[in-house]
Protein backbone atom coordinates (compact mmCIF):
# COMPACT_ATOMS: atom_id res chain seq x y z
CA UNK A 1 0.00 0.00 0.00
CA UNK A 2 1.48 3.62 -0.72
CA UNK A 3 -0.18 6.83 0.10
CA UNK A 4 1.28 9.49 -2.04
CA UNK A 5 0.70 13.14 -0.15
CA UNK A 6 0.61 16.45 -1.95
CA UNK A 7 -0.18 19.81 -1.91
CA UNK A 8 2.10 21.31 0.48
CA UNK A 9 3.62 24.63 0.22
CA UNK A 10 4.15 28.00 1.32
CA UNK A 11 1.15 30.28 2.14
CA UNK A 12 0.48 33.35 3.74
CA UNK A 13 -1.43 33.71 6.91
CA UNK A 14 -5.41 33.88 6.03
CA UNK A 15 -4.28 31.99 3.19
CA UNK A 16 -6.23 28.21 1.82
CA UNK A 17 -4.32 25.17 0.97
CA UNK A 18 -5.35 21.70 -0.07
CA UNK A 19 -3.61 18.84 0.96
CA UNK A 20 -3.85 15.52 -1.50
CA UNK A 21 -3.70 11.90 -0.53
CA UNK A 22 -3.71 9.58 -3.41
CA UNK A 23 -3.84 5.66 -2.06
CA UNK A 24 -2.63 3.06 -4.36
CA UNK A 25 -5.32 0.51 -5.24
CA UNK A 26 -9.16 1.00 -3.58
CA UNK A 27 -9.80 3.79 -0.94
CA UNK A 28 -12.16 1.40 0.29
CA UNK A 29 -10.64 -1.30 1.86
CA UNK A 30 -9.95 1.75 4.45
CA UNK A 31 -12.27 2.04 7.55
CA UNK A 32 -10.84 5.45 8.59
CA UNK A 33 -9.06 7.95 6.47
CA UNK A 34 -6.52 10.68 8.38
CA UNK A 35 -4.75 13.66 8.40
CA UNK A 36 -2.05 14.17 11.10
CA UNK A 37 0.71 17.00 11.51
CA UNK A 38 3.76 17.23 13.24
CA UNK A 39 6.53 20.30 14.15
CA UNK A 40 9.62 19.26 15.03
CA UNK A 41 10.15 18.02 19.21
CA UNK A 42 6.67 17.43 18.87
CA UNK A 43 4.54 14.26 19.01
CA UNK A 44 2.49 14.03 15.75
CA UNK A 45 -1.36 14.79 16.24
CA UNK A 46 -4.33 13.71 14.71
CA UNK A 47 -6.15 17.10 12.78
CA UNK A 48 -8.79 15.23 10.76
CA UNK A 49 -10.03 12.00 10.08
CA UNK A 50 -13.04 10.42 7.85
CA UNK A 51 -15.02 7.16 8.11
CA UNK A 52 -15.76 5.02 5.52
CA UNK A 53 -19.35 5.86 6.15
CA UNK A 54 -17.99 9.87 5.81
CA UNK A 55 -18.57 10.59 9.32
CA UNK A 56 -15.99 13.24 10.38
CA UNK A 57 -13.81 14.12 13.16
CA UNK A 58 -11.47 17.61 13.94
CA UNK A 59 -9.15 18.70 16.07
CA UNK A 60 -10.36 21.79 17.87
CA UNK A 61 -7.97 24.02 16.41
CA UNK A 62 -8.86 22.65 13.29
CA UNK A 63 -12.60 22.88 13.66
CA UNK A 64 -13.93 25.23 11.22
CA UNK A 65 -11.29 25.95 9.11
CA UNK A 66 -9.84 23.03 7.57
CA UNK A 67 -12.34 20.19 5.71
CA UNK A 68 -11.28 16.44 5.12
CA UNK A 69 -13.19 14.61 2.37
CA UNK A 70 -12.66 11.65 0.46
CA UNK A 71 -13.51 10.86 -3.69
CA UNK A 72 -14.03 7.23 -3.65
CA UNK A 73 -14.06 7.20 -7.26
CA UNK A 74 -10.30 8.88 -7.02
CA UNK A 75 -9.38 7.09 -4.14
CA UNK A 76 -7.95 10.11 -2.56
CA UNK A 77 -8.67 11.76 0.76
CA UNK A 78 -8.69 15.76 1.05
CA UNK A 79 -7.97 18.06 3.65
CA UNK A 80 -8.99 21.76 2.52
CA UNK A 81 -7.27 24.04 4.78
CA UNK A 82 -8.60 27.75 5.14
CA UNK A 83 -8.09 30.72 7.31
CA UNK A 84 -4.16 29.63 7.92
CA UNK A 85 -2.35 30.53 10.86
CA UNK A 86 1.23 30.39 11.55
CA UNK A 87 0.68 26.91 14.16
CA UNK A 88 -0.60 25.58 11.43
CA UNK A 89 3.11 24.97 10.40
CA UNK A 90 4.03 21.40 9.94
CA UNK A 91 4.92 18.37 8.22
CA UNK A 92 1.16 16.73 7.44
CA UNK A 93 0.93 13.40 7.04
CA UNK A 94 -1.60 11.31 5.87
CA UNK A 95 -3.18 7.93 7.14
CA UNK A 96 -4.79 5.17 6.01
CA UNK A 97 -6.64 2.54 8.59
CA UNK A 98 -7.81 -0.65 7.09
CA UNK A 99 -10.68 -2.73 9.05
CA UNK A 100 -8.07 -5.25 9.62
CA UNK A 101 -4.42 -5.26 10.20
CA UNK A 102 -1.68 -2.45 9.97
CA UNK A 103 -2.13 1.32 9.16
CA UNK A 104 0.08 2.97 6.47
CA UNK A 105 1.92 6.44 6.61
CA UNK A 106 2.62 8.11 3.38
CA UNK A 107 5.51 10.33 3.12
CA UNK A 108 4.45 14.02 4.60
CA UNK A 109 4.27 17.12 2.98
CA UNK A 110 5.50 20.67 4.37
CA UNK A 111 2.62 23.03 5.26
CA UNK A 112 4.75 26.75 6.24
CA UNK A 113 2.37 29.65 6.73
CA UNK A 114 4.46 32.56 6.84
CA UNK A 115 4.53 36.42 6.07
Amino acid sequence: VQLQASGGGLVQPGGSLRLSCATSGSILRFNVMAWYRQVPEKQRELVAHISSSGRTVYVDSAEGRFTISRDNAKNTVYLQMNSLKPDDTAVYYCNARPYYGQEYWGQGTLVTVSS
